[in-house]
Formats: structure tokens, C-alpha cells, sequence
């Protein structure tokens, strides 16, 4: 409660008390009108996030993607582009730029919730509207409910190897489920033990949870490098896939290259649209920045490499490679194995169960990525926003994990090979947003916020456009997706024109530019009010002690309604 009065309990209207502003303030829960009645904390989630919240400094950012980078989809992402006919080094090339690529849409996205606190539902007001951003939050909560479900049937896989590990009789356990359930006895005991490992996370803020972060960055590394060299001394060496020849050259070998770090782009879409939630918990700005700037392409293309050797490796050993890391800590439970291999296999395991509860990843190729950082604080944020009156964070993300086990995730994934194809074709609908997203805020608005405005449904709000929806949004939105669509239809197994796939290929950056473009141009021609030629990172919420400070405008509209306003600087 106290935060909500700091932040925005400030009336614009003379003669307007607290209480008045308040109340409209809670507007913010625009889908509920009659929520104006209600002052509980289910709205904090949505205001910037208080001073004492701000406790992520670089340190646990650098943790926070070292531990992101190690997980199951990172080690085996290289497995495609190899098996398209690339050398190890050019498939590891790929990983290390696409990630690094994607870096700079990260850091850009990120900055209004480092710099003002708020997280991606509030930050996606400021360029679809009140009401256009719902759309937007729909989107991006479902599919983090889809995905919590996905990665917690994943992460019953690395379960079930650990305790392969300690008890090997639980391979014996009789199936008493039907063919039609899709999951065996089994497998459905070890995916509900990694739902109760994760479900407890849930209660904990976000801001509270980073030190995880930091424990599992100290694991995770030791068991990777543990399994890289343990592979390497089975093998005696390091296995034919390092000493493998391209098959590819060429222009096909370029096209190849590019549709893998196409893949390596998808992988972090949700992430860069969702940016602001975990930057909003930033000490200062710079702690976001370079941290992640490092931090991302080195930790994949580390972990990329793990891939490749241990692969590797398992070619010599096996006769064949695996590339699944769960899939070759199984084979080496069995023939009954020495008590240091089953020792080995569990510590590996666990540093896979913990990388499953918190890594964030979306990917092109077999969706294993993040539950509670990706998923259920992104659901939590999503959901708070469409119904502020209901739920908060904490709930949002258990609805989500309610909501991933109810739709059976295991059948999805035995049913449909085009499963992940059609989820991580989702990003070029998220190019598009982010497209949107940075170009408001950095060319259009010009780091000029009124944070008050965000949080009500005044019609001569910034953020109000036209009853609440920015039609030039929708506009970019959609050009966007167009430029994509042709080869994304050819994505999913139809014929389309080659030049549709080549254009696909590079979805991510199609998307996003065509979206950033449409969306300037539009703005050049009808701005908004609160277009600024000048960039400077400020709110000019009302309430400020009046100044000499310039405010010109491109369209010659005053921001504060011909008053003057002294703006303070934030971060």
C-alpha cells in the first residue's frame, strides 16, 4: 500500500484529494471497473517496484544467466545445425553469434524496467494503450502456462534419472495407467516430484530469490565441467564429431547458418519481450546492461561446446551420438554401474533438475527452458495485469502451474513431432512486440515517461490514444508478422517460395525491423502526444516543483498542459 501512495497517489487535477487519485489510480485494473472500490496489495505487483525491492546488482545478473545458459536445450541446440551438414565450428560459431545478437534487443528492451521499475505489462502500456496492451499480456501469459506445463514434464525426465541413481528399482515400478493417459506410472510420479520441487519457489518474490540464482551458479558450472571431462575419459579422446567435415557450402552452408541463429534468437524471444520484469529489480541501470552483454554469449557458447564434445564422446562410447544429456546419463545407469558412476550420474542430475526449476529458455528445437523465471513470474506479471482484482504474482504463477498440468504436457509431446515447431514459431508474433516496444521508447518517446498515466484511465493520458488501444501499434504489430507469415506457413510442412523461406530464416530480425520501422514512420506522420525530440531517461508525472527545463515537443503539444515542470532523473 505504501508504494502504490509514493508512486501514485499524485493528483493532476487541482483540488483532487489522495483518496480521489487513489481510486482512479486502481483503474489500472481497467477489465473490473468496480475494482475502484477496492484498496488491497494486489495492485503493488503493477507499481515500480519500492527502493527496497531493487536488490539485483551485476553480480547476481552475471549469475542469473550463467545458470540460464545451463540447461538441456543449450547443450543439445548445436545438434541440429550439425546434423544439417555443419563442421562442430561453424555450428558453435552459429550459437555464439546468434546469442550474442541477441544481446544488444535484450538490453534495449530492458531499459525502461531498469531505469523506471516497471515490468513488461506496464511497460507494453506505454505503446499498445490501456486497453491494447491487453492482447499483448494475453499472449505472452498463455504461452508461459503452456510452457510451464512443457518444461515440468521435461524436468520429470531429469528426475528420473536422478533417482535411477540412488534407488535403480524404481525402473520397476509397475505401469497401472492406461495406454489413452499417455504417461506411464513412472514418468508421472517423477514429473509430479519436480512439480513439488517447484511449486515452492512460487511463494518467493522475485527480489528475494536471487541468491538461487547465485547457488546454482556455482553448481551448475561444476557439474558441466565434471560431465565434459568425465565423457572425455570414457572416450579416451574426444570423438569423431570434432574431426567431422562440413557437407554443406556455399550459399547453402550461409542459409544453414543463418537458420541456426534464427533458432538461437527464438530460443531467447520470450525473454527479450519480457526483459523489463527482472531489469524492474535492478539497483541501478548499469547493473543490467553489461552484465548481460558478457554473460549471454559467453555462458551458451560454453555450454554449446560442453554439447559438442560430450556428443562427441558418446559416438565413441555408444557407437552413436547423443546428443540428450538426460538421455546419456540414463545409458550410464545401465549394466549395472559402479557406486562412483551412480554418484557421478546423481550429482550431474540434480545440477539438471535445479538448471530445469529456474532456467529461462525457448527454443527451436526441444523445448526445455525455465519454470520458475521464465515461466511462472512472467504468468504471475501477465496475469496480474489482465486481472489485477484477483491476482498478484504469486497467484498468477501457480494458476500457471495449474494451469501446465491440467493440459497433460506429456500427450502434447508424444503426439505432436511438430510440437516445438509451432511454439517457437510464436516468435515471430514476439519480434513484432519488441519491435514496437523499443522503438517507442527510444525514438518516440525518448525515455520520457509519465508513470502516473500508466496506471490510469484518464481519456488525456499519454498512454490513453484512442479509447485505449494505439491503433500505430497494431499497425507496426501486424506488419511485422506479415513480412513472416508466408514462411512461416512453409515452417510448418507446407510449399512456399524459397525466397518466403530465406525471409523466414531471418524471422527474428524481419519482424522486428519491419515492426520498428512501420511504427516510426507512423509516429512521424500522426505523433502522439509526448513525442520528444530530446532523449532524456525521465517521469514527468504531475506533482513536480515547477522549473525552467525545456519540453518542447515534435507536434507542439505541451506535455504538462502548458505548465512548466522540473523533471527528476530516475536510475
Amino acid at each position: 500500500m505504501k508504494s502504490i501512495l509514493e508512486y501514485l497517489a499524485v493528483s493532476d487535477t487541482p483540488g483532487k484529494t489522495w483518496v480521489q487519485s487513489f481510486l482512479e489510480v486502481s483503474l489500472s485494473c481497467h477489465l473490473f471497473p468496480t475494482f475502484n472500490k477496492c484498496v488491497s496489495y494486489q495492485t503493488e505487483d503493477l507499481v515500480p517496484v519500492p527502493p527496497e525491492q531493487r536488490t539485483w546488482g551485476r553480480w547476481n545478473y552475471i549469475s542469473f544467466w550463467i545458470t540460464t545458459s545451463y540447461n538441456v536445450n543449450t547443450w543439445m541446440i548445436v545438434s541440429s545445425m550439425i546434423q544439417l551438414g555443419m563442421s562442430w565450428w561453424q555450428a558453435w560459431l552459429c550459437v555464439c553469434l546468434g546469442y550474442g545478437l541477441t544481446t544488444p534487443f535484450l538490453i534495449l528492451n530492458s531499459r525502461p524496467g531498469c531505469v523506471h521499475h516497471v515490468t513488461f505489462p506496464v511497460v507494453a502500456r506505454t505503446s499498445f494503450g490501456m486497453w491494447g496492451c491487453l492482447w499483448v499480456t494475453l499472449n505472452r501469459g498463455a504461452m508461459a502456462c503452456i510452457w510451464y506445463g512443457v518444461q515440468a514434464a521435461n524436468g520429470g525426465a531429469c528426475v528420473l534419472v536422478m533417482l535411477r541413481a540412488m534407488w535403480p528399482s524404481i525402473n520397476d515400478i509397475p505401469n497401472h495407467l492406461p495406454a489413452s493417459a499417455g504417461i506411464t506410472t513412472r514418468d508421472f510420479l517423477c514429473f509430479f516430484l519436480f512439480s513439488l520441487i517447484s511449486l515452492p519457489l512460487i511463494w518467493f518474490p522475485v527480489h528475494t530469490i536471487r541468491h538461487f540464482f547465485t547457488v546454482k551458479s556455482i553448481i551448475t558450472p561444476v557439474a558441466g565441467i565434471v560431465y565434459f571431462a568425465w565423457c572425455i575419459s570414457k572416450a579416451k579422446g574426444l570423438g569423431p564429431i570434432v574431426h567431422q567435415r562440413a557437407t554443406i557450402h556455399g550459399s547453402q552452408l550461409a542459409w544453414a547458418m543463418l537458420t541456426g541463429m534464427r533458432s538461437c534468437m527464438s530460443d531467447m524471444a520470450t525473454l527479450i519481450v519480457n526483459g523489463p520484469d527482472f531489469a524492474s529489480r535492478a539497483t541501478y541501470p548499469s547493473a543490467v546492461a553489461l552484465p548481460q552483454l558478457i554473460a549471454v554469449p559467453v555462458g551458451y557458447g560454453l555450454v554449446s561446446f560442453f554439447g559438442i564434445i560430450v556428443s562427441s564422446s558418446s559416438q565413441v562410447i555408444y557407437g552413436e551420438a547423443i546428443w540428450s544429456p538426460i538421455t546419456l546419463l540414463g545409458r550410464f545407469l545401465d549394466d549395472e554401474p559402479s557406486s562412483a558412476t551412480r554418484f557421478g550420474v546423481w550429482f550431474v542430475s540434480v545440477a539438471f533438475v535445479i538448471a530445469q526449476v529456474v532456467e529461462i529458455n525457448v527454443n527451436d528445437i526441444i523445448p526445455f527452458r525455465v519454470n520458475i523465471s521464465a515461466n511462472s513470474v512472467s504468468a504471475g506479471c501477465d496475469l496480474t495485469s489482465l486481472f489485477p482484482r484477483f491476482i498478484n504474482i504469486r497467484r498468477g504463477g501457480y494458476i500457471a502451474a495449474i494451469i501446465g498440468f491440467c493440459m497433460c504436457p506429456w500427450k502434447l509431446l508424444s503426439t505432436s513431432n511438430n510440437f516445438t515447431t509451432y511454439l517457437s514459431a510464436y516468435s515471430v508474433f514476439l519480434s513484432s512486440v519488441a519491435g514496437v516496444m523499443v522503438t517507442e521508447y527510444w525514438l518516440v518517446r525518448r525515455g520520457h515517461y509519465r508513470l502516473a498515466d500508466l496506471y490510469s484511465t484518464r481519456r488525456d493520458g499519454w498512454y490513453w490514444y484512442i479509447w485505449g488501444i494505439n491503433p500505430r501499434a497494431y499497425a507496426a504489430y501486424f506488419s511485422g508478422i506479415l513480412i513472416n507469415v508466408v514462411g512461416l506457413v512453409g515452417a510448418v510442412g507446407h510449399s512456399v517460395p524459397i525466397a518466403a523461406t530465406h525471409i523466414y530464416d531471418v524471422s527474428y530480425f524481419t519482424g522486428f525491423g519491419v515492426a520498428a520501422v512501420v511504427y516510426w514512420t507512423i509516429n512521424l506522420v500522426f505523433p502522439p502526444v509526448g513525442k520528444f525530440k530530446k532523449f532524456e531517461e525521465v517521469d514527468l508525472s504531475g506533482g513536480f516543483v515547477a522549473g525552467n527545463r525545456d519540453m518542447e515537443t515534435e507536434n507542439s503539444v505541451e506535455v504538462e498542459e502548458k505548465e512548466s515542470v522540473e523533471v527528476t532523473k530516475q536510475g
